[in-house]
């Protein structure tokens, strides 16, 4: 799949936006672009850190990175950004569960930090993990908008754009949950926890390069909102249109309103 061609670029606000053909192509496109940065990060500073996210949405861009030659995964630390509290990690629907199964079972990494839904002490373990981010400052994030526009799990009308915690316990709006229904995580809306621990967006875009992947028709209503509507934690991943250091990944279904 060399030389893919993006169908359309446009920009919004700051945030440049790539259509891609099809689904593979954006989630190909995406990892030549996460390849160039860690290997910048390597050559720098002879280590990298990365934040990925989970979810059917990643799918084409976890594996087309993991397939891609050119990469000392050795010197690559992985984090990734939420987890349902109270989970079994054997779970399907658990996130490092998944990072596992469709990424970190391929290539062996420098270190991944998962984060841990089993805890007696949420809080504690929301500052360990914050702590841990601040220790290993990413060089790049790959994230995806929800349905309901949000980034990881902050959901109107929790998602803050000061938020004054890098990783907190949150309430899952009933959009996410539905969601997670949807893409077969889990059985029925009963089954779906009613919390998680999250990064918060101020976490989310710390890192010095923000990769938002986003296919899929059913993206599409979220899509149009966080681009053409006005910026508001009302659309979380609308705030990307104001940092300078994100790109948006989309195809031709996502993009479709737009």
């Amino acid at each position: 799949m060399n030389n893919v061609k993006p169908i359309k670029t446009a920009q919004y606000d700051q945030l440049p936006v790539v259509v891609y053909n099809t689904n593979e192509e954006l989630g190909y496109a995406a990892a030549l672009d996460a390849r160039e940065i860690i290997n910048k990060a390597l050559v720098e500073k002879n280590q990298a850190n990365v934040i990925l996210a989970t979810g059917n949405s990643q799918l084409t861009f976890l594996e087309a990175l993991r397939n891609l030659a050119g990469i000392d995964w050795s010197k690559v630390n992985v984090f990734h950004m939420d987890e349902y509290l109270g989970l079994n990690p054997n779970h399907p629907a658990s996130f490092p569960l998944f990072l596992q199964r469709h990424f970190l079972d391929f290539v062996k990494v420098g270190s991944f930090y998962p984060i841990s839904g089993q805890t007696d002490d949420s809080e504690q373990t929301c500052r360990n993990y914050e702590a841990l981010l601040r220790d290993h400052p990413a060089d790049m994030v790959a994230l995806g908008f929800g349905e309901n526009g949000h980034l990881a799990f902050n959901d109107p009308p929790y998602a803050l754009f000061n938020d004054p915690d890098w990783v907190k316990v949150i309430e899952l709006a009933e959009a996410s949950r539905k969601q997670q229904v949807g893409e077969g995580h889990f059985g029925s809306l009963e089954e779906v926890p009613t919390h998680a621990i999250t990064l918060t967006i101020p976490a989310l875009l710390a890192p010095k390069a923000i990769l938002c992947i986003v296919p899929e028709a059913r993206k599409v209503e979220a899509v149009r909102a966080c681009l053409t509507k006005p910026i508001s934690e009302d659309r979380p991943g609308s705030i990307l249109r104001q940092v300078g250091h994100a790109q948006l990944y989309l195809d031709q279904d996502s993009a479709a309103k737009l």
